[in-house]
């Protein structure tokens, strides 16, 4: 313990919110604590409490984090949609992804239960971001910008309620695992068509 290295603040910080989102994906959102971070990267409480100030905190900033992550995955599909080497069904992906694999679905219910909802902010802010970057002549040729709003709604409400109750309704309904990506897919790729200018 006495050769640890010592880590700047924004190192500090970083390797906590890395931690964190480990946490939130092995084990959900109610392992992502103060002292369960801490542990895991070798700190104090008190080190985590310095930087974060709370639990609700520590979880605001993970959901902005892993926004931010998210964002530069999307970044990577908006220059490869310009590209021509992007499809919607990715933008779909990105997005079902952000709320299920990297584990915003679970982090965003324990916000909603917590009573800490702003801390989806950012998250929903990123998608809307994706939706209205790869939308944006659409709109402005069809004078129906509120429909980019409207899609991104959509798209988040799909992608979080699969996140969450999406594999075992699947099941039920004996439809395939993807049935709400497919059907999220067809929704852009209708609405994209509707907004786009004539030839």
């Amino acid at each position: 313990m006495a050769s640890r290295k010592r880590w700047t603040p924004e190192e500090s910080r970083t390797a906590a919110l890395e931690a964190a989102r480990a946490l939130l994906i092995e084990a959900g959102p109610q392992a992502v604590t103060l002292k369960a971070v801490a542990t895991r990267i070798g700190r104090t409480h008190a080190n985590l409490l310095h930087h974060f100030g709370s639990a609700a905190e520590l979880q605001r900033d993970l959901a902005a984090y892993l926004a931010e992550t998210v964002c530069e995955s999307i970044a990577d599909a908006v220059r490869a949609s310009r590209a021509g080497l992007a499809s919607t069904r990715e933008v779909v992906d990105l997005a079902f992804d952000a709320f299920d694999k990297e584990g915003a679905g679970a982090l965003a219910s324990w916000m909603i239960l917590t009573g800490n909802e702003d801390a989806l902010a950012p998250i929903v802010e990123t998608i809307h971001h994706l939706v209205d970057e790869i939308a944006q002549e659409e709109a402005a040729h069809s004078g129906q910008p509120m429909r980019v709003h409207e899609d991104t709604l959509a798209l988040v409400l799909m992608a979080m309620g699969d996140a969450l109750i999406g594999s075992a309704l699947s099941r039920s309904l004996g439809l395939p695992a993807t049935a709400a990506r497919d059907r999220a897919q067809r929704m852009l790729e209708t609405s994209l068509a509707e907004v786009s200018p004539p030839a």
